[in-house]
């Protein structure tokens, strides 16, 4: 059943604002795209600039945390497209069920990523706060057995922490739209007749996977090439 009092001016019905604001959403993700093609184009002159202190860079990250991620990130775009059809359908348990689980995914992202960022810390990785070109255990070996970082690593670093200190804000923003629909949703805002914001919030959120879906190669499998 349509809501009526989920109509605004200038629109004629809800259909036609459902449209505007999808429109919207697609305009608005498009600007994120330039936002984060910038980044990433940066990233591959340097990478083409300096191979080597890149690719050891990338050795530094913990390749299997940033595959459990990855993991982590498709399975809740998954429950998200559940929810958009258990919103089609109208079914308001599911919409519930299906945004929970989202939501409790995203956090397990955030939560590991956060925990990958405190090893880094551990290991003298993060530029302008703690970078040294020598991790701490080579630190303790003989000069003629250590194996220094490249200088150009802390290039890495900067982008590596700028990219993904990105995506883990908008993951955030993420989060916070998909708790304010299960609000919405369990007092009964949301069903067959008017499911546009679960739509959105299904666009956004799978944008920002996608985002990941090249972060984690770019940064993680440079090692591979």
């Amino acid at each position: 059943m349509a809501r009526v009092e989920y109509l605004n001016p200038p629109y004629q019905d809800l259909d036609q604002q459902s449209h505007s604001a999808e429109l919207g959403m697609w305009v608005f993700l498009a600007t994120e795209v330039l936002f984060f093609g910038v980044l990433f184009t940066c990233y591959a002159m340097l990478r083409m600039r300096w191979p080597a202190a890149f690719r050891h860079g990338s050795e530094d990250l913990n390749l299997w945390m940033g595959g459990i991620n990855t993991a982590v990130l498709l399975t809740s775009s998954t429950f998200m497209a559940l929810a958009v059809r258990a919103a089609r359908a109208g079914d308001s348990r599911w919409i519930i069920t299906h945004l929970a689980i989202t939501a409790a995914l995203g956090m397990v992202f955030l939560g590991l990523k956060a925990t990958e960022y405190s090893i880094e810390y551990r290991e003298h990785l993060i530029p302008g706060l703690n970078f040294a070109n020598l991790s701490p255990e080579d630190q303790g070996k003989p000069a003629s057995q250590q194996n220094a970082r490249p200088e150009q690593e802390r290039l890495f670093m900067i982008f590596y922490f700028v990219m993904t200190g990105f995506h883990a804000v908008h993951m955030l923003v993420g989060i916070g739209v998909i708790v304010v629909l299960i609000i919405l949703t369990g007092r009964g805002a949301y069903g067959s007749g008017y499911h546009s914001p679960v739509e959105i919030a299904g666009l956004y959120w799978h944008f920002v996977d996608i985002v990941w879906v090249f972060l984690y190669p770019a940064l993680y499998l440079l090692r591979q090439s």
